[in-house]
């Protein structure tokens, strides 16, 4: 969920797609038409610009999307973006989401169904505004959603809900999870079983407010380290079995560039801006995260979930958009990326998910895509 503004890129003449979104949605409905195949590139028909897969969804506005394999279906937690009217900024205040819906599909390709609303801000008893990207778990027969929202005091915290059924509707607890901060949970269940929680996003997600370990409001921005300085990280905190807390103090994640260094702050292609995601492969973990103002989709990898990672290259290449987010799961043998940009809109704060086969290389990494 990135809020650094850059020069928005040309207008395409899609008013055809455009009429088609609606910022509502009914209970449970299929998308109009199954999916493509992941890999096939699109077009639109008016600009001419090649995408590299369409839209999951066409009549609802989707980004940020979380997936997971559970039960052997994809399930996908996205946010969900509206139309506000709200002046445009860099802290992000035009992303005035309220609610999630949740989406699913048997297989990649397949037929995908939004199951409604699953959760609405009116219905989290702390929450203020803003409901940003999601994550969600399943353990102990129960599933889990990960949300941040603004508390009544404007300050992002991470909220947890529950349900039985993995399309919701969830309930919200009563109290953010103590110690939670800024934006973006990424939720990882390893094979010991045990879970871990990733979160953090600069600039609109507030995570440079928490430099000192507490949060600071001094300053309406609170500018990031300069740009000879170590860079933020994003944090990290062990869960509790209960799923509901921390098990341990929340501690910064560390992001080494190839030389064994961390990155700088002025370091904008390498270093943590937002979007953190975890997953493993081989025994390895791979930290995967936007550089958010320059809007790459990156990796790192460790021999540890708490880190350090070492940068290894670039998942992707800048979507259409000011914003970048995404996950990986494995379906069927095959690692798929899914991510958002804005063909349907062309507007940067009206997005839609997309779905891509990742292809990886013999030594684990992944070949570059161009969405």
């Amino acid at each position: 969920m990135s809020h650094f503004l850059k020069p928005a890129l040309p207008a395409l003449a899609a008013l055809s797609l455009l009429n088609a979104c609606q910022s509502n949605s009914s209970s449970e409905t299929a998308a109009s038409g199954a999916a493509p195949e992941a890999t096939t590139a699109t077009s639109d028909s008016a600009g001419g610009k090649k995408y590299l897969a369409e839209p999951l969804i066409k009549d609802i506005y989707t980004a940020d999307p979380s997936a997971h394999v559970f039960n052997g279906k994809i399930y996908i937690y996205p946010s969900h973006d509206i139309e506000t009217g709200m002046p445009e900024n860099d802290n992000g205040d035009h992303f005035a989401m309220r609610d999630y819906h949740i989406l699913s599909m048997d297989s990649i390709g397949g037929k995908v169904t939004d199951h409604g609303v699953a959760l609405d801000v009116k219905d989290v008893p702390w929450a203020g505004r803003q409901m940003w990207a999601p994550d969600a778990a399943f353990k102990n027969g129960t599933y889990y959603l990960y949300f941040p929202v603004k508390d009544k005091q404007d300050v992002f915290r991470i909220g947890v809900a529950t349900s039985k059924s993995p399309t919701g509707p969830f309930k919200a607890e009563p109290k953010p999870i103590e110690g939670s901060l800024s934006i973006d949970p990424a939720v990882f269940t390893d094979t010991d079983g045990k879970t871990y929680m990733y979160m953090g996003g600069i600039w609109g997600g507030q995570l440079q407010r928490w430099r000192s370990g507490k949060y600071d409001a001094s300053d309406p921005k609170m500018q990031e380290p300069g740009a000879k300085e170590t860079a933020l990280g994003p944090k990290m905190a062990r869960l509790n079995s209960d799923m509901l807390r921390f098990d341990e103090p929340v501690k910064e994640v560390q992001i080494l560039g190839q030389d064994g260094k961390p990155f700088l702050s002025g370091d904008n292609t390498h270093r943590f801006f937002e979007g953190g995601w975890m997953h493993k492969y081989n025994g390895k973990y791979y930290f995967s995260y936007s550089t958010g103002d320059t809007h790459l989709l990156v990796y790192a990898t460790g021999d540890s979930p708490y880190g350090p990672f070492t940068y290894q290259g670039v998942l992707m290449n800048p979507v259409q958009g000011w914003t970048t987010h995404h996950s990986i799961i494995e379906k069927d043998g095959k690692w798929y990326l899914f991510y958002h940009d804005t063909e349907l809109s062309n507007k940067t704060w009206l997005r839609n998910v997309k779905v891509t086969e990742l292809k990886r290389k013999p030594d684990g990494g992944f070949e570059t895509l161009n969405p």
